[in-house]
């Protein structure tokens, strides 16, 4: 019992509780529902794809699923919306999602090295990848169609490639994160770890927004 009432005042002392993170009551009233669309919520096989693919293709649509709820119904001014003079718009966060996964094709897909990018991938995609004052200055002016046709273009090839590759494929590596081995399979999981983390961002400036 003395462990268990350790264990308790340690997760309110790192305020866990209070943030939501380890009850298991969590509450999501602020949040539209996570409604099921072609069973998205069941990791598993998918048409055309192999097994292991097919599961890192779940992740990616409930992922990419989970961003589209976020900026549902976005105005051109929420998307252009600043929060101070450093931070990124919604509108160019989606244009980064979509540049890094198109980066991680020609990486995955074509087998180059990283920045070995043809001049018209750079000039359609840096600025989004790189973000930063240039995007501030450039990234703007767009509606939310605009974003999410980019980024459907862009899922679309990659669904496309990996329809064509074996699970063994997912486990070929090359030397990349801190110069150590990485597979495939880590890569394109990097991708759905990638969306989530600006997911959170999107939410917070959501939240911020008047």
């Amino acid at each position: 019992m003395k462990k268990v009432n350790n264990r308790r005042k340690f997760i309110k002392s790192t305020g866990l509780l209070s943030l939501g993170i380890l009850s298991p009551n969590i509450n999501f009233s602020q949040e539209e529902p996570l409604l099921q669309e072609n069973n998205i919520h069941v990791f598993g096989k998918r048409e055309g794809f192999t097994d292991q693919i097919s599961l890192l293709v779940s992740m990616m649509d409930w992922m990419r699923f989970v961003v589209l709820r976020s900026v549902k119904g976005m105005s051109q001014k929420d998307l252009d919306f600043l929060l101070d003079d450093t931070s990124n718009t919604v509108g160019g966060m989606l244009m980064h999602l979509a540049a890094t996964e198109r980066y991680y094709q020609i990486h995955t897909f074509d087998g180059r090295s990283w920045g070995d990018f043809d001049a018209k991938d750079k000039d359609l995609w840096d600025v989004g990848s790189r973000l930063g004052e240039t995007a501030r200055k450039e990234i703007k002016g767009n509606s939310l169609a605009y974003y999410t046709d980019k980024l459907e273009a862009v899922r679309e090839k990659t669904k496309e490639e990996l329809s064509k590759r074996e699970d063994s494929w997912l486990m070929e590596s090359t030397n990349f994160f801190a110069d150590q081995p990485t597979n495939n399979y880590c890569k394109w999981f990097h991708v759905v770890e990638h969306e989530s983390n600006h997911n959170g961002q999107i939410k917070l400036l959501k939240s911020r927004m008047s």
